[in-house]
């Protein structure tokens, strides 16, 4: 059922106060609300911009698509899909495909997908050139890779100790990065975040806590997401 107009606006209210008090209590600590990012209590600020940047893009995801780690995004976004591949490193982890190193992965013949979905992982792999350059060789010509990094973030202490979590790009370094390998005219980057709410991600406070004016506003200098369409040439 509808909510009511004074429903409404009594919800919009209370949520107004909750991120004013959250704002106050954020002052004159040195510890975050939430070192998890937030996951749990609702959409971490990056997965906001992950996720718009994916609808952006969601025409791409179709033919023979890979995704690392699970298929999720190509569930939510893809259309006409007649492949789903899930990508991961480790041995027997659930639903992967194809097991691989995305820096070296010879077993993975060239041209085999018409689109790559990599969100908030390149920055684990130590030589990311050597990944961008595997991750070229796999797209079939004219396919596309749609890629996610880190900004401004905080550690992931999970991801350092399993793995390691190694870097953090900016819109040029991406952009220079992935010329390695693709025409440059065809890498698109294009950044998400201002400095509030850079803030709320690094303080662990959930999407739903900033209006959406607020998290749309686009700041050049502070880059919270960095994102990356590019298309291998036919």
């Amino acid at each position: 059922m509808p909510r009511s107009p004074t429903r409404a606006r009594s919800d919009g209210f209370r949520r107004f106060v909750r991120s004013r008090l959250l704002r106050l209590a954020m002052m004159g600590r040195t510890y975050p609300v939430d070192p998890g990012f937030g996951r749990g209590h609702g959409t971490p600020v990056d997965r906001y911009y992950i996720e718009r940047f994916l609808a952006k893009n969601a025409a791409s995801v179709t033919g023979r698509v890979l995704e690392v780690g699970d298929a999720e995004y190509t569930e939510r976004f893809g259309t006409g899909v007649t492949t789903s591949d899930i990508l991961n490193f480790t041995q027997g982890a659930p639903g992967a495909t194809i097991v691989a190193e995305l820096s070296s992965c010879p077993q993975i013949p060239s041209g085999s997908f018409d689109c790559i979905i990599l969100t908030q992982t390149l920055h684990y792999i130590y030589d990311m050139e050597a990944a961008v350059g595997e991750l070229h060789r796999i797209l079939a010509p004219g396919g596309r890779l749609l890629c996610t990094v880190p900004g401004i973030s905080q550690v992931s202490r999970f991801d350092m100790e399993h793995w390691g979590d190694r870097w953090r790009l900016t819109s040029l370094s991406a952009r220079e990065l992935f010329a390695t390998a693709f025409d440059p005219e065809d890498v698109g980057v294009t950044t998400w975040g201002n400095a509030l709410s850079s803030v709320f991600f690094l303080e662990g406070i959930v999407a739903e806590r900033l209006r959406p004016c607020e998290l749309d506003a686009s700041e050049e200098d502070y880059e919270l997401l960095v994102t990356v369409v590019a298309t291998k040439a036919r």
